[in-house]
């Protein structure tokens, strides 16, 4: 699909990035992939870090590459006064700023919110931090295991040994509640005509993230709440007889279902297992009670079964299994492209459809400072003063 092919909405939006790892860039990612033109402006030498972090190809890491499609890198010096003055210039043009940088860092370097928006008016300054603007944790550094400790997520993912999410969630749902409320603040811009300073924390997204049911039990807070264990407890992996599996059953009629499906129907008469609350309350009982019929069925026929009589229930896979999946070629999720330096690449769209239609993939995220002559050049700035500029280390 070509971008023409759709009205994107973002479209004529200008967003300037100053950030390093996961949760900027991946914000601001998904405003380019939703029309918006998205400058990263990157440190010259070493770029944002998150270039030389796992599986790389001609200097630029998967990881980079998923969280930076569809952007332009400028390489600036903030540390020289000629590279502050572009960037300056840059945010006086713009719509948005995102940053994660640490408090006060921007400040420093004379790109703080105050000055940039009264210079800018209508600009949207979005900061991101690791555990917010005030409090003892303020200058803290922050990297997405360290919130997940702070927010209880190892808590809640190991009862008795405390474990990690084994993936950046944290760095990412900060990242979607930094992309959610720029756009809210832009539609409030189209209403007022003001942009606006916006201070997000990951701790406070994390929390947030978590909360509904992770921290279910610490919500109702008078004495005569009767406590439950966790929706969590009551859906956990189950061993079949070649392989793993989840199943869902979460409604009366659902575990109605799941026993007819394992030829267990007299579960439904015991006490004990009659309703999805009373399984919870006997967990573990359940769960050694159903081990035998679930031992005598493979992992495929025994989720089959189970789909069959609209109990919600999934086999394991593997990482490999997933990406081949029938149901992700159906949604058209994954697409095979050709970076100009890292070769052949998988990559997964955008999950929202507008108007029906997936967005297109933007373009392949760039090498560090790919863009910086033309951003200058369209600045106004001639080559001679760009040769100037790179030969004193204001930009690379």
């Amino acid at each position: 699909m070509n971008t023409s092919d759709l009205d994107l909405p973002l479209q004529g939006f200008t967003v300037i990035e100053f950030s390093s790892m996961v949760t900027a860039s991946l914000a601001s990612m998904m405003l380019a992939e939703q029309g918006a033109r998205v400058i990263k402006v990157e440190p010259p030498g070493m770029g944002d870090i998150m270039r030389m972090l796992g599986s790389s190809k001609g200097g630029i890491s998967g990881l980079f590459a998923n969280c930076n499609r569809g952007k332009e890198s400028v390489a600036l010096n903030l540390k020289h006064p000629d590279g502050v003055k572009i960037a300056k210039e840059l945010v006086g043009k713009a719509d948005v700023l995102i940053t994660n940088y640490r408090p006060g860092v921007m400040e420093k370097l004379g790109l703080g919110s105050e000055a940039m928006r009264e210079a800018n008016p209508r600009l949207v300054f979005m900061a991101i931090t690791g555990f917010g603007v005030e409090g003892p944790l303020r200058d803290a550094p922050a990297y997405d295991p360290i919130v997940q400790a702070q927010a209880g997520y190892t808590a809640i993912q190991g009862a008795e040994e405390r474990q990690l999410v084994r993936n950046l969630i944290c760095d990412k749902i900060t990242a979607h509640s930094a992309a959610q409320a720029v756009t809210a603040a832009l539609l409030q811009r189209t209403r007022s005509g003001a942009g606006q300073h916006i201070d997000l924390s990951m701790l406070d997204a994390g929390l947030f993230f978590m909360f509904p049911d992770g921290f279910m039990n610490h919500t109702l807070l008078d004495d005569d709440v009767v406590p439950q264990p966790p929706l969590s407890d009551s859906i956990s992996i189950a061993r079949a007889k070649d392989g793993e599996f989840v199943a869902a059953p979460v409604t009366p009629a659902q575990l109605s279902s799941f026993y007819k499906a394992l030829n267990l129907e007299h579960l439904e008469a015991d006490e004990r297992f009659s309703t999805p609350e009373r399984v919870l309350q006997n967990i573990d009982l359940y769960r050694e009670t159903l081990q035998a019929a679930l031992d005598a069925i493979p992992a495929d026929a025994l989720v089959e079964r189970l789909r069959a009589a609209d109990v919600p229930a999934a086999k394991c896979l593997s990482r490999e299994e997933a990406l081949a999946q029938a149901q992700l070629e159906a949604n058209a999720s994954l697409e095979s492209t050709q970076h100009p330096i890292m070769g052949r690449m998988r990559q997964v769209r955008s999950p929202a459809r507008f108007g029906g239609r997936l967005l297109p993939l933007g373009s392949a995220c760039p090498a560090l400072g790919a863009h910086t002559d033309e951003v200058l050049a369209s600045l106004g700035t001639s080559a001679s003063e760009i040769n100037r500029l790179k030969s004193q280390g204001a930009v690379g």
